[in-house]
């Protein structure tokens, strides 16, 4: 879990140095072209009907187009924001599928969860200061991207009878395509350099998720959630070593606060389940 986050920090630093050149589609439609033919060989399938059957087609797609835009709302981010600020805005997600859970899934959360989604936006808040500094409409940017990945989280639990390849394969084909269409009206030629950054964003963001996958087969997810959060550590020191870029006191304090009240939620969480 500890390499998957770290990859997926190399995967961000890279979309970051990409898209001070090239479009968004550009960038991702490489991404994911490279993530299906990933996705193919992971699943090994006899056909691609079997590879693609599901119980739930349309959420499936519904789900892959989220991800795509989400993934496409962090690329723009990057480009505007240094990695460990949009990664500390972003932190916020897992406190919104808490709250997103309860009208969308009809789940039940306590008062303590509650606060803990009232802490965590208290850390966002710590971390954009409106009225005290002028609002940078950049930090807007990674926070709507955290909206779209809780909901993402949301759908992936309504198909979660679906086979982790099969989601695998339908989030990359449909990222794949969207991006494939957009790509060619911002296409800019890249260079030799240019090739083989968008190259290794795809093998990069490609082997992460492979990784993942990996660790959630050989622990239970109440182990390895507590380590999502080090992709925070990882992006500071990446965003420090690789582009100058170092957190101040705010933003720091903000997603430690936010890191601890998503640990919370979990926790809870956990002991209601158990």
């Amino acid at each position: 879990m500890l390499a998957a986050m770290l990859l997926m920090a190399c995967m961000d630093a890279i979309s970051k140095h990409l898209a001070t050149q090239y479009s968004v589609p550009q960038i991702l439609a490489v991404r994911f072209a490279i993530f299906t033919l990933f996705a193919l060989a992971l699943a090994r399938p006899h056909s691609l009907r079997a590879a693609f059957r599901t119980h739930h087609p349309w959420l499936q797609v519904t789900r892959s187009l989220i991800i795509a835009i989400e993934v496409g709302v962090f690329v723009l981010a990057f480009r505007y924001l240094p990695l460990a600020d949009a990664h500390a805005i972003a932190g916020i997600a897992p406190l919104l599928v808490t709250a997103l859970a309860v009208p969308l899934l009809g789940e039940h959360v306590g008062p303590r969860r509650w606060a803990a989604v009232a802490a965590g936006f208290v850390g966002l808040l710590i971390i954009i200061r409106p009225g005290v500094t002028a609002l940078d409409p950049a930090a807007l940017i990674p926070l709507g991207g955290a909206f779209l990945w809780a909901l993402y989280q949301i759908l992936m639990r309504r198909v979660s009878r679906d086979d982790a390849a099969t989601s695998m394969l339908y989030m990359a084909v449909v990222g794949a395509v969207v991006m494939g269409s957009l790509a060619p009206f911002f296409w800019r030629p890249p260079d030799a350099e240019g090739w083989l950054f968008l190259i290794l964003l795809g093998v990069v963001g490609s082997l992460g998720h492979y990784i993942l996958i990996q660790a959630f087969r050989a622990a239970p997810a109440s182990v390895l959630q507590p380590f999502h959060y080090t992709v925070l550590l990882w992006a500071t020191v990446i965003g420090y070593l690789v582009f100058g870029d170092f957190p101040d006191t705010w933003t720091i304090a903000g997603g430690v606060l936010i890191a601890v009240s998503g640990l919370y939620a979990f926790y809870r969480e956990q002991v209601r389940q158990r």
